[in-house]
């Protein structure tokens, strides 16, 4: 699949500099920073969810704590 990604002098500066910092193309580079901000938000979601589920259950104590 082809994708054409319109630029800025700030992220050609930012490509160029991840291109020569980790011998890879360009592709490769915008390829590993969606894929591991994808991992990040689903890792985030996870978190959260068993935030949710947890945190009402300690509630009393952490208010103790913060006191």
């Amino acid at each position: 699949m082809a994708l054409t990604l319109r630029t800025d002098s700030e992220l050609e500066k930012a490509l160029d500099a991840l291109v020569e910092a980790e011998g890879v193309s360009r592709q490769e580079v915008i390829r590993r920073a969606v894929i591991d901000r994808a991992e990040r938000g689903t890792r985030r979601h996870d978190l959260d969810v068993v935030l949710d589920a947890e945190l009402p259950r300690y509630a009393e104590a952490l208010e103790r704590l913060g006191q």
